[in-house]
């Protein structure tokens, strides 16, 4: 009698995902520090998965930029240098500026009072110096913005990117010591109101890069 293969296929690949978005989100969030190594043994025993799904996950981040692994094998987020840093934060103005523009006609009242609510929470996060948080909502009210663009290719680019920076984006954190919500948040919630698209650009090109460009002095 044959045996089918199925269920086995199928729980490795649900595995492997679930391995997958776990350790993306951390890495996009800045729950992992630049530099930070991982082994397949210890994502294995963490998840309670086989080497392979971790391997597979690791794989696919690697690919992505959000890992990087050394001619030994050992497995890391990266460290960026200064150069690398410039160039990301230029592909999210190039990127985040086209779909801010794009969303611009579609942002609807419903849209701007999301933001609003958004951008309301981080003061929360920010007088606990919850830099994982912090920046969790802040790419939420950027992302719940580009929805609107309906461009699903160019968004999965600027993810991306925020999934290269996540790491740095921790360390940034740390560095400007915030002390309340991004000024250019309130100034995009604006120009959307206003259906000011040249406001618009300059505002998300601002906060795109600002904060980047501050960190590579």
């Amino acid at each position: 009698m044959l045996i089918n293969p199925r269920p086995n296929a199928d729980t490795s690949a649900a595995a492997h995902d679930r391995v997958y978005r776990t350790i993306r989100s951390r890495i996009m969030y800045g729950d992992i520090a630049p530099g930070q190594s991982m082994t397949l043994r210890g994502i294995g025993e963490e998840f309670e998965v086989s080497m392979t799904p971790a391997r597979e996950a690791i794989r696919r981040l690697v690919a992505e930029g959000a890992l990087s692994m050394s001619s030994s094998g050992r497995v890391s987020t990266p460290e960026l240098s200064s150069e690398r840093i410039e160039e990301l934060a230029a592909l999210r103005a190039l990127i985040e500026v086209e779909l801010a523009s794009r969303a611009l006609p579609r942002a609807h009242m419903a849209l701007i009072e999301r933001l609003q609510a958004i951008n309301t929470s981080i003061p929360e996060h920010i007088a606990r110096q919850d830099a994982v948080a912090y920046i969790r909502t802040n790419l939420e009210f950027h992302r719940s913005l580009y929805l609107r663009a309906q461009a699903p290719a160019m968004l999965a680019m600027a993810e991306q990117v925020w999934l290269q920076l996540g790491p740095t984006m921790r360390v940034l954190y740390g560095r400007l010591q915030h002390k309340e919500p991004p000024h250019f948040h309130r100034a995009l919630i604006a120009a959307l109101q206003a259906g000011d698209e040249p406001g618009l650009r300059l505002a998300v090109r601002s906060d795109v890069t600002q904060g980047l460009k501050m960190s590579v002095r």
